[in-house]
This record gives structure tokens, sequence and C-alpha cells, in this order.
């Protein structure tokens, strides 16, 4: 674990209070370049990527889906699952207001509001992961596990 004071995101301080094992990767952040830069950059497959994203439902709830890099998440499923009417993505803005994080640097650790987890079933039978450290161009290399551990996420079967 880096002890470099650039990386210190609120993501970051949440793991260590939380005593996660983790590898930060700083990768070149690429505007709108997502998981799939992300991956090519770190030399890992995109299916280990996860993505951190943010939803409400009809009532405006807000949420979010851990889903793998290369896959995408069906709404109407998640809706079906969660017992919800619909859902659908945050704006921007939005995310920003419930995570304390931008798009490109959403993280599921330390998010400014706690919300509700829900994750891909498949990520966790994976053997590491690499998700979002809380500032765009950071994911962290860690076990699935841990991350059961510190969200105890509802895993889902939403993916498409």
């Amino acid at each position: 674990m880096s002890k470099d004071k650039h990386s210190m995101t609120n993501a970051i301080r949440f793991l260590r209070e939380h005593r996660v094992e983790f590898i930060e990767r700083p990768y070149r952040y690429e505007e709108k370049g997502g998981t799939e830069v992300a991956a090519k950059e770190l030399g890992v497959d995109e299916h280990l990527t996860v993505k951190t994203l943010v939803m409400e439902d009809e009532k405006r709830s807000p949420l979010i889906i851990l889903m793998h890099g290369d896959k995408e998440v069906s709404t109407k499923e998640l809706a079906r699952v969660i017992g919800a009417k619909s859902v659908t993505p945050c704006s921007a803005e939005t995310a920003l207001k419930h995570t304390g994080y931008m798009v490109g640097g959403i993280s599921p650790f330390g998010t400014k509001k706690q919300l509700p987890v829900y994750v891909e079933e498949t990520i966790l039978s994976l053997p590491r992961i690499y998700i979002n450290a809380g500032r765009r161009g950071l994911l962290c290399e860690m076990s699935p596990q841990d991350l059961v551990r510190v969200l105890k996420p509802v895993a889902v079967r939403v993916a498409r």
C-alpha cells in the first residue's frame, strides 16, 4: 500500500480504516475511455475491472451497482430484482452529490452518503478485481471477498 499523499482519497482512507489489503493501480486516465482504457493501461482483462454505477429508482432513491467492465447492466432486470418499478442511471451531477466522486472516479468505498450496494454475482468468484479508488486514473486491486466484507453488497444477476 502506497503512502503517496497524492493518491489519498476517501476510498483509500476507507479501505485502510477497514484493514483491506489492496494495491494502488494508477493509470493514464482518458476522458470517456472507461474500463476498456483502464484494463489496457494496466494489462489486465477488462472482465476483471469493476464499474461503479450510480442509479436511482422511480422514487429517486440512489443505489450503487457494481458491474464487470465488459458488461452492461440490464436496468429492467435490476428494477425487477430489487422490487422497483424502474431504475435509471444518475446524471454526473447527481452521482457526485450522492457519492462525493466525479464520474470516471466513482468508488463504492467512502461515499458521501451510505447507499445500498448491489454487485453482479459473478464478480464475487473472480480471483482479484480492479475497482475505482476514488479518483480518475486510479484503481485498486483487491480480493472480492474484502469487498463483500466491508460493503456487504447484495449479489444480483443483471448483466447483459
